[in-house]
C-alpha cells in the first residue's frame, strides 16, 4: 500500500509537471445512501494500484479500483446554493505503477428527503367585504422545498374553505381567489389550511393556518332594535331633562360606517316640539320643559335614525303625560298583640287572637273601606266603630307556616277602583308541641359474634317539627345491654364483643328526647341478630367414656351412646363427622344413632380393654373439631374349660410308698382357666378310682392336692387310678376337662409305668361338690344364729385335731418315703383332654 510519504511526493511531482493526467472520470451517486454501496469503478480504465487523494465521502479498494461510499452524503448539506443545479465535488485518483493522476467528479442526485416548509405557521389576509368572485389576492408568504427538481416542485390546495376561495397558482405566483360572495356581518373570519404538496414520487407536505379577515364596506342601514320603547309615561309632575324613553338603533357596519344620528320627523306637533327632546347621538328622549298638566296629554312622537348613503330608519313613540295626582290614602296600625318592629309576633296553638285595630287615612272627603286579599287566611278582618279589628280565625301552627303576610287594601267608596294596599307581617313563634319522630318506628340489623368492641351498628335519626331548642334531639337507649348509643349522632354501638350462643337476639328501645320543658320523647325499636360464627367446637357429653361389654357380645351391637353436639347454629353446629382414629378396632360409630357399636368379636382372652380416641367435626369452614378417649373394657364369659397342665398325660404314672402316713400330701393336680373371675375359679373332684373299692386317696377340691387318708395295707399295693373332674365356676354352665391320675403303691424303687387307662367311664359325671353352708344372718332367730356358732366351733376343733395327728405321723415317716415320692415320667406322652 502506498503510504502518506509516497502520497505527498506523487502529488509534489504533479504540481511541478513532472507527471501526466492521463483523463477525467465522472461518477453518479443518490444521497442518502447507505455507507458501503459501490458507485462504480477504475479499473475498467485504468490498472491498479488505486490512491484517491481525499476519502472523505468516498473511498477506494487498492486492488480492484470500486469505488465505495464512505459516509451518508447530503446533498442539501454538501451543496446548500446550488438546490436548482448539479451538486458536485472533485476528487483525484492515483492508479498504476505510475501514480498516474485521474481527475474524478462526484455528481450527487436528489431524493425526496425534505418536505415542504412554511416560514411562518400562520398567515394573515384582509379582503373587503364587496369584493367581487373571481378575485385574487397574491400570497406571499408560500413555502419552500430544499430538494431539486421535481422533488421541489410545489403545488398547493386549500381546505375547509367551504367554497368562498379557491388558489390559482401560476409559476412561483400564488393567489387567494374569492369564489362566493361574502358577508363581513354573517362570517367576519375564514379560518383556512393552506396546504404544500411537493412533487416527489412520494410527496412530502406541509401546512399552514390561512386567516382571512373580511374587511367592512358601508353596505347596511341603521334599525330601531326590537326591545325599543314605542310607549312611555311621565306621571304627574315632570322636571326638565327628565328622561323619557331611550331609544335603540344598530347598524350592522363598522366604525363610521355604524354612526347614527337621532332625529324627530317634521310631522310631530308643535306642542310635542315643545315638550321633549331627543339626543342625536343616543337616542334619549328628555322633557325639554317642565311640564304639569291638569289633565292627561298623549303625543305621537316620530323618531328617525340617520346614517349617510341610506334612507333613514324610522320608529313611532307614544307618551302619556298624566296630571298630578291627589295623595294616596294610608292605614293606620294600633298593635294589639306582641309586637318588634312593626311586626306582630304571636304563639302557635292560641286560639283566635285580636292582633291590631286598623284605621283608614284619607285627606279626600270620601273614605274607602278595608278588606282582606283572598290569600290572607287565615286571618278575618271586620268594621268595628269606623275602624277595623284584623284578627285570627283559627289557632296558628309554625310547623305549617313560619310567617304570614296579610295584605290589607283600599278601595274607593264603591268599592270598584283600588286606592292603595298594606302588608302587615305576622311571625308564629314556636312552642314545643312536636315529640321526635323516626324515620323508622322499627329497625332490624344483623351482626356477627366475636365482633370487636365499639363496633359500629347502626344510625336511627329522629326529627322533631319545632325548632331551636324545642327541636334539638338527644338520644338514650332504655335496655342498653351490650350496646351504647351517641346521644347526639344516634349512631349505636355494640359495646361488648356479642356472643350468640349466650344470647341470640336483642331488642333495643331508642328514645329520642327533644330540648322542651317539659321534654317530649319519641321511641323506635331496634331488634339486633347475632349471627352465628364457628367459635366452638363439637363437644361431647363427657371428656372420658368408659363402657362394659361382654367378650359374647354379637356383631353390630350397640355398646353405648356416644352424645356430642355443638353451640353453634346452621352447619357450624351440624356435626358432619364422628369417626375412631384409632386403626384396625373391633368398633365403629353410627352417626344415624350417635352410638357406638361392635363391627367384629372381641375375645377377652387376647385384649381386656380397648382405649379409642373418637373425634367428631362439624360443618363450619374452617371445620373445628374435639377427641375424646372411650375405654371399653371386655367382661369375661366362661368360653375357656379348665387347662391340666400336671399331670402332662393321662399315663403319667407316681410311686408311693406303702409306708406312707395317712394324712400326706401324695402330689397336686395342676391346672389353669384362661377366664377371669368365677369363670377361672377351679374346683376338682374323684368321679371314679380303679380299683372300685374304697380308694384310700383323697383330692381337695378347691388346691387339687391329693391326699392319702387313710393308712396303706397290704391289700392297697398295686396300681391305682383316679379319675379327676377339673371344672371351673362358670354360670349358669361349668367347663370342665378330666384327667387320670395314676398312682403306684409299691415298696420297690423300680420305675412306675402305664402302657393304658381303664376303658370304662362312668355314664355321667357328678355334679360338683359344694360345702354346706349355712345362712347365719337371721335377725329375728337368735337360736339359728347361736347353732350356727356352735357348729362352727365344732368343726373348726375337729379340723385342729386332725392337722395336729397328720403333722406328728408325717414327721415319723419322712425320712422312708423321701426318696419314693417322686413323678415317674419314663413313660410320659401328651394325651387332649377329655371333655364331658
Amino acid at each position: 500500500m502506498m503510504n502518506w510519504n509516497t502520497l505527498q511526493w506523487v502529488l509534489l511531482l504533479a504540481s511541478a509537471g513532472q507527471i501526466q493526467s492521463l483523463g477525467k472520470l465522472c461518477f453518479t451517486v443518490l444521497e442518502e445512501q447507505e455507507a458501503g454501496v459501490k458507485i462504480g469503478s477504475l479499473s475498467r480504465n485504468y490498472s491498479a494500484p488505486y490512491q484517491l487523494r481525499d476519502e472523505t465521502y468516498i473511498r477506494v479498494d487498492e486492488n480492484t479500483g470500486d469505488l465505495f461510499i464512505k459516509e451518508r452524503i447530503d446533498r442539501e448539506t454538501l451543496c446548500p446554493t446550488h438546490q436548482d443545479g448539479d451538486c458536485t465535488f472533485p476528487n483525484t485518483a492515483l492508479v498504476g505503477p505510475n501514480f498516474d493522476l485521474v481527475a474524478i467528479t462526484i455528481a450527487v442526485d436528489d431524493i425526496n428527503d425534505n418536505a415542504p416548509f412554511f416560514e411562518r405557521n400562520g398567515i394573515h389576509i384582509r379582503i373587503p367585504e364587496d369584493a367581487s368572485n373571481g378575485t385574487g389576492f397574491p400570497l406571499d408568504d408560500q413555502a419552500r422545498d430544499k430538494d431539486t427538481g421535481n422533488n421541489g416542485l410545489i403545488h398547493y390546495h386549500l381546505k375547509g374553505s367551504n367554497g368562498f376561495f379557491g388558489i390559482k397558482q401560476d409559476g412561483y405566483e400564488l393567489e387567494l381567489v374569492v369564489q362566493r360572495e361574502l358577508d363581513r356581518e354573517t362570517q367576519e373570519n375564514h379560518f383556512l389550511v393552506l396546504v404544500a404538496v411537493d412533487g416527489g414520487s412520494v410527496p412530502l407536505s406541509a401546512t399552514a393556518n390561512l386567516i382571512v379577515t373580511v374587511t367592512d364596506v358601508d353596505d347596511n342601514c341603521p334599525e330601531f332594535d326590537a326591545d325599543s320603547p314605542i310607549a312611555a309615561t311621565v306621571e304627574g309632575l315632570g322636571i326638565k331633562g327628565a328622561a323619557v324613553a331611550q331609544l335603540k338603533a344598530t347598524d350592522k357596519d363598522l366604525t363610521q360606517n355604524a354612526r347614527i344620528t337621532f332625529s324627530f320627523s317634521r310631522q310631530i306637533s308643535d306642542r310635542a316640539k315643545t315638550l321633549f327632546h331627543v339626543d342625536g347621538h343616543t337616542g334619549l328622549i328628555s322633557l325639554a320643559v317642565d311640564v304639569q298638566v291638569d289633565s292627561s296629554e298623549k303625543h305621537m312622537l316620530k323618531v328617525l335614525a340617520n346614517s349617510p348613503l341610506c334612507p333613514p330608519a324610522q320608529t313611532q313613540v307614544t307618551i302619556d303625560i298624566k296630571p298630578l295626582a291627589s295623595p294616596e290614602p294610608t292605614i293606620k296600625i294600633r298593635f294589639v298583640a306582641e309586637h318588634k318592629n312593626q311586626v306582630i309576633v304571636l304563639q302557635e296553638n292560641e286560639p283566635p287572637t285580636v292582633l291590631a285595630l286598623l284605621e283608614i287615612q284619607d285627606t279626600s272627603s270620601d273614605k274607602g273601606s278595608l278588606s282582606l286579599e283572598a290569600d290572607s287566611m287565615p286571618f278575618s278582618l271586620k268594621p268595628q266603630a269606623g275602624s277595623y279589628l284584623l284578627s285570627t280565625s283559627k289557632p296558628l301552627d309554625f310547623e305549617m307556616c313560619r310567617e304570614y303576610d296579610v295584605t290589607v287594601v283600599i278601595y274607593d267608596p264603591h268599592g270598584t277602583r283600588l286606592r292603595g294596599r298594606k302588608v302587615i307581617k305576622v311571625v308564629v313563634e314556636d312552642v314545643n308541641d312536636n315529640a321526635p319522630k323516626f324515620d323508622q318506628t322499627r329497625y332490624e340489623k344483623d351482626v356477627k359474634e366475636n365482633n370487636t368492641a365499639g363496633m359500629f351498628l347502626l344510625k336511627v335519626q329522629a326529627t322533631d317539627a319545632d325548632t331551636d331548642q324545642f327541636g334539638k334531639v338527644k338520644y338514650r337507649l332504655a335496655n342498653r345491654g351490650p350496646f351504647s348509643i351517641h346521644e347526639e349522632t344516634g349512631v349505636i354501638s355494640v359495646a361488648e364483643s356479642l356472643d350468640r350462643e349466650q344470647q341470640e337476639a336483642y331488642t333495643l328501645t331508642v328514645l329520642a328526647r327533644d330540648g322542651g320543658d317539659p321534654a317530649q320523647e319519641g321511641f323506635a325499636l331496634v331488634f339486633v341478630n347475632v349471627l352465628d360464627l364457628n367459635d366452638n367446637p363439637p363437644a361431647f357429653s363427657t371428656p372420658h367414656f368408659y363402657f362394659f361389654v361382654s367378650e359374647s357380645l354379637p356383631r353390630l351391637y350397640q355398646v353405648g351412646q356416644i352424645p356430642v353436639s355443638d353451640a353453634d347454629d346452621g352447619d357450624n353446629g351440624r356435626i358432619m363427622d364422628v369417626r375412631i382414629l384409632n386403626e384396625k378396632v373391633p368398633f365403629a360409630i353410627d352417626l344415624a344413632e350417635g352410638s357406638l357399636r361392635s363391627t367384629d368379636e372381641v375375645d377377652r382372652e387376647k385384649q381386656d380393654r380397648y382405649e379409642l380416641l373418637v373425634v367428631a367435626v362439624d360443618g363450619g369452614r374452617p371445620a373445628l373439631s374435639t377427641t375424646v378417649k372411650i375405654t371399653i373394657f371386655v367382661e369375661d364369659v366362661n368360653d375357656n374349660q379348665p387347662h391340666v397342665l400336671l399331670p402332662s398325660s393321662n399315663l403319667s404314672c407316681l410311686t408311693i410308698s406303702p409306708a406312707t402316713q395317712a394324712g400326706s400330701i401324695i402330689t397336686k393336680i395342676y391346672a389353669i382357666d384362661e377366664d377371669s373371675g368365677m369363670n377361672s375359679d377351679i374346683t376338682y373332684q374323684i368321679v371314679a378310682s380303679e380299683p372300685a373299692l374304697q380308694s384310700p386317696f383323697q383330692i381337695d377340691q378347691h388346691s387339687g392336692n391329693i391326699t392319702l387318708v387313710q393308712s396303706l395295707s397290704g391289700e392297697d399295693y398295686g396300681m391305682h387310678h383316679l379319675f379327676v373332674v377339673v371344672r371351673d365356676g362358670g354360670k349358669p354352665d361349668p367347663l370342665q376337662t378330666t384327667v387320670w391320675v395314676n398312682l403306684l403303691v409299691n415298696e420297690t424303687l423300680e420305675k412306675c409305668q402305664v402302657s393304658a387307662v381303664p376303658e370304662y367311664l362312668p355314664a355321667t359325671l357328678p355334679p360338683p361338690k359344694s360345702l354346706p353352708v349355712k345362712d347365719c344372718r337371721g335377725d329375728s332367730n337368735a337360736w339359728l344364729v347361736l347353732l350356727c356358732g356352735l357348729g362352727m366351733m365344732v368343726i373348726s376343733g375337729g379340723v385342729l385335731l386332725v392337722l395336729a395327728v397328720g403333722f406328728i405321723k408325717h414327721k415319723h415317716t419322712k425320712r422312708k418315703v423321701k426318696k419314693k415320692d417322686t413323678w415317674e415320667t419314663g413313660n410320659l406322652c401328651e394325651l387332649n383332654p377329655l371333655n364331658l
